[in-house]
């Protein structure tokens, strides 16, 4: 029997201006190139499209094992201490059979970090 693909969400705040997506939209491609067997997708708390319950959907309909939530934000301000969860709760209750996972906001992550303070020392 062969193992489902995983599914990967990039969970952004979201823009009304259409170029604001484009860094999500490069590291949704970097992250398929280097996982191909994982399927990617970009959503977005507001202002934005897709919104989680519709990538999720979408990964739920390709057949994915589970699901990784990934918030590309640099802390845990109100969107994802106050109205994330509420969020999971309903995928989770819409698609019991995949299993769903919450990352920490990327911003939390000492790498991500590290690469903020060098980014900032360079000249």
């Amino acid at each position: 029997m062969q193992e489902r693909a995983p599914g990967i969400v990039l969970l952004a705040h979201g823009s009304r201006d259409a170029r604001w997506r484009e860094p999500v939209e490069a590291v949704a491609r970097r992250v398929a190139e280097r996982a191909p067997a994982a399927l990617v997708r970009c959503a977005y708390l507001e202002l934005s499209q897709p919104d989680l319950r519709s990538a999720m959907a979408e990964l739920v309909a390709a057949g994915v094992g589970s699901v990784r939530v990934v918030p590309l934000f640099l802390g845990m301000g109100k969107h994802l201490r106050e109205d994330l969860p509420g969020l999971l709760d309903e995928l989770r209750a819409l698609h019991p059979q995949v299993p769903l996972e919450l990352a920490r906001a990327v911003g939390e992550e000492p790498e991500v970090l590290d690469l903020l303070a060098r980014l900032a020392l360079k000249t």
